[in-house]
């Protein structure tokens, strides 16, 4: 019973802050909706505090919603009031966060996330953007817009970067392995694997099938069907074979 009452009280209360938070008030003719902020951290080893002392210069600190996760995908259980439930956030709010990595380490989960924002009229302000803090005055909301784009080019710009330097690392570290003298294909230090596909092995019985196929006895078609083999494959084993043991092509 006492239970009962302690979250019927405690949702009555969050309901009003968040119903005082959401009326609008007049600021020379233009309605401005509420203020949120948003915080994270990817454990609970870490402090929240060097965010929080920065977005309280912005936002009321009973509307500082706060996550102890990580930023590997959305499913946060503040994150994701932002976006159901009473706290919600509607057009005309505004969401204030430090940096674009407490949003998210995937970048192209962030981009998703801002259009999703710019297509419901939400505007997003991060602290370590200064063009995304620019106040926007009445008749210019077009500017709003603008900026949505900007933070939405500047993920884009950072995942491309980010997949670049990727792809610069792996193929410097491909270019670093031994090469395998059997298969002629880099190996791993670590694992002493090839790196990509295995190597074809040869099926068995395929020296009497490749000998009647050269021999124009069966068709390449019929030594292929036979073996279980595809074209492509069936003929880099041929071209081994004959490497390995002096055939003439």
């Amino acid at each position: 019973m006492i239970c009962n009452i302690y979250l019927q009280t405690t949702k009555l209360k969050v309901l009003q802050t968040f119903k005082n938070r959401r009326m609008f008030r007049k600021r020379g003719g233009r309605k401005i909706g509420k203020t949120v902020g948003y915080a994270r951290v990817s454990s609970r080893e870490q402090n929240l505090d060097r965010q929080l002392i920065a977005l309280r210069e912005y936002v009321p600190e009973d509307m500082i919603v706060t996550d102890r996760a990580s930023g590997k995908d959305f499913n946060r259980a503040g994150y994701q009031s932002l976006k159901h439930g009473i706290g919600k956030l509607a057009k005309g709010d505004t969401l204030y966060i430090k940096s674009l990595d407490r949003f998210s380490r995937d970048k192209n989960a962030a981009k998703k996330e801002l259009q999703y924002f710019s297509e419901n009229g939400i505007r997003v302000k991060v602290l370590d953007i200064p063009s995304t803090m620019a106040e926007i005055s009445e008749g210019q909301e077009w500017i709003l817009d603008m900026i949505n784009n900007i933070l939405i080019e500047v993920l884009t710009s950072i995942a491309e970067n980010e997949r670049s330097m990727i792809n610069a690392r792996q193929a410097e570290g491909i270019a670093a392995m031994p090469i395998d003298e059997k298969t002629g294909k880099r190996t791993s230090r670590r694992t002493g694997r090839c790196i990509g596909r295995p190597p074809i092995q040869f099926p068995e019985h395929f020296e009497f099938y490749y000998r009647k196929w050269k021999d124009k006895e069966i068709t390449a078609t019929s030594a292929m069907k036979t073996l279980g083999l595809k074209t492509n494959s069936f003929y880099k084993l041929a071209h081994r074979y004959e490497a390995e043991h002096g055939i003439a092509p």
